[in-house]
């Protein structure tokens, strides 16, 4: 609860100068980003409102083209499955978003255009920073080569990590994510493997950006070694199978809840919010 008494979770009261911002996905249950957003309005007294949006891949355009025309609805943010989609429908692709190909964020200007960029990597470099985690000299495994996962793939490789290992349902994708992470760094080893054929035991960190797939684990962890960290970038639920298994064996792990929380300042800035 805030002094007010108001929970924390809502916005300042609306009135017609309320500015919208709305985060867009296909689900849109497991979104994060209402809460800790309107949180943050509310803290810094910013008169606005970020509201949740379930929309199917195929009104993607029509959802685009409604935000290009609503005078007070000033930024979107994007979530599954639309992040790689969205990149075709914007005027201007910000350098992280040209990179990665996918866009989580997009900031609309004053003549209109739209601006797409993309901070799922920022935003997952600075939860692990804060809660004490390093990726330098690290032997990396990343399941998931999906929008949050290209932009995970190359901020990793960013930090200096001594290889990666990629692994996707789509093993094109992935092998295509592993080719355009080892242009941009070539220092990195960065390699695809079937899902299914990953060597779990030479990988001292195990990231997941793949979707939920019921009470299946994206990765077995029967021989990985004692002290791997383990990191599910999923919201919901908070403690993951994946994450409650690598407990179950005693191994450090990290929340998906640190990646959002580590790039709400960031989006507030690009929405021209900051406090």
């Amino acid at each position: 609860m805030s002094e007010t008494g108001a929970p924390l979770g809502l916005p300042l009261p609306l009135s017609g100068a309320t500015r919208l911002f709305a985060i867009i996905g296909d689900p849109i249950e497991q979104a994060g980003s209402p809460g800790l957003f309107n949180q943050a309005f509310r803290k810094h007294g910013i008169p606005a409102v970020l509201v949740p949006m379930q929309v199917p891949p195929s009104a993607v355009p029509g959802a685009i083209a409604l935000f290009r025309q609503s005078a007070n609805w000033d930024g979107l943010v994007v979530t599954v499955p639309h992040k790689v989609a969205v990149c075709a429908l914007v005027d201007e692709l910000a350098p992280a978003a040209r990179l990665t190909g996918a866009v989580n964020a997009i900031r609309k200007e004053s003549d209109g255009r739209l601006v797409g960029d993309n901070y799922d990597g920022a935003g997952f470099i600075e939860g692990l920073r804060q809660h004490g985690h390093a990726l330098q000299g690290r032997h990396v495994l990343m399941v998931g080569a999906g929008g949050a996962g290209r932009a995970i793939a190359h901020a990793i490789a960013a930090e200096g990590a001594a290889s990666i290992t990629l692994v996707d349902r789509d093993g094109e994708r992935a092998r295509q994510l592993a080719e355009a992470v080892g242009q941009v760094h070539p220092k990195v080893a960065v390699s695809a493997r079937r899902q299914g054929d990953e060597d779990t035991q030479r990988h001292d960190v195990i990231v997941n950006c793949a979707p939920p797939d019921g009470d299946k684990l994206p990765v077995d962890l029967s021989a990985v070694r004692s002290g791997t960290l383990v990191v599910d970038i999923v919201l919901k639920p908070a403690w993951t199978p994946l994450l409650a298994a690598a407990g179950a064996r005693g191994l450090p792990t990290h929340a998906g809840v640190h990646m959002l929380s580590g790039q709400v300042d960031a989006l507030l800035g690009f929405f021209g919010l900051s406090p």
